[in-house]
């Protein structure tokens, strides 16, 4: 991404921050750090860490998000970021990049107006030697694909690998279509030209063609076949975009795999991260 286009984002941001409005009105603090906060003229992304406080309706929708395995700060991301790519944004992380060595450049604090900000991100100049920063918390699997895995989901999962309680290796689904009237059925969820339908055909047209089960899939958050309230084990989880990865550890701990389509895209390739246990006595404490 040019440093431009990158810029033009952050402004972007500070224009809804300036506009206001729940749950934009709990930010305490905003800071930016990596690559664009070195000068860099190509950043992959911008780096944000944002500290904000809870009130009843966040608290009630993280606790909903959580128990549904779904990203508890979609809200405020979407207030954020509305609908555009290129910012990646650490909720409550300030203390841990600290303590982890990394330079955190303050870019606005509650009360300030936000030319403040404006004036701060202005004066971060360029820099051509800076070039980007080599990502933590790296697997071989992220290779080629780690601008779309959040440094929260690298952790997790470099903790999985570490730990060896699970194996991750990459893929590429082809384009295909279940056969299974069941796997039909379940593509029904969303409209034919949703890049979510896509993603969800191919993988389970994926486990059909390895003789995988579908009455033991559950798919970004629904099962394939019977209910969600039943007592079964569901020994495959599959995700998109990382909705759901709060769930891989929980569901690791009884199931067997988990696929992740990171990126659903309308036409570009479905890389996904196919995860499989391998020591559930190394898996971490929930």
């Amino acid at each position: 991404m040019k440093r431009e286009r990158a810029t033009t984002l952050v402004n972007d941001m500070l224009d809804r921050l300036e506009e206001g409005g729940w749950p934009l009105d709990l930010i305490d603090e905003i800071l930016v750090f990596g690559s664009y906060a070195r000068g860099a003229l190509n950043p992959s992304d911008v780096d944000l860490v944002v500290e904000h406080r809870r009130d009843d309706r966040l608290t009630s929708e993280f606790l909903h998000a959580l128990s549904y395995g779904r990203d508890p700060s979609a809200s405020m991301k979407r207030a954020l970021k509305s609908s555009s790519r290129g910012l990646q944004i650490h909720f409550g992380e300030r203390k841990t990049l600290e303590a982890e060595g990394f330079a955190l450049t303050p870019l606005w604090n509650r009360g300030e107006p936000i030319d403040a900000a404006r004036a701060r991100l202005a004066a971060i100049t360029p820099d051509p030697a800076a070039g980007r920063a080599p990502r933590d918390h790296m697997l071989e699997a992220f290779d080629g694909i780690d601008r779309w895995v959040p440094r929260p989901v690298r952790i997790t999962l470099t903790e999985l690998v570490d730990r060896k309680a699970a194996t991750i290796r990459q893929l590429q689904l082809p384009d295909a279509d279940p056969a299974h009237p069941a796997a039909h059925e379940a593509l029904t969820r969303w409209t034919d030209t949703s890049p979510l339908r896509r993603a969800a055909a191919a993988a389970l047209a994926h486990l059909e063609a390895t003789s995988r089960p579908l009455d033991s899939v559950y798919l970004n958050g629904e099962p394939v076949i019977g209910s969600r309230y039943s007592d079964t084990t569901w020994q495959i989880g599959i995700g998109f975009g990382w909705s759901h990865y709060r769930s891989i550890s929980h569901h690791l701990q009884e199931g067997t795999d988990w696929f992740e389509v990171v990126r659903p895209t309308h036409a570009q390739p479905l890389h996904t991260l196919h995860i499989t246990v391998q020591d559930r006595s190394a898996l971490p404490c929930l």
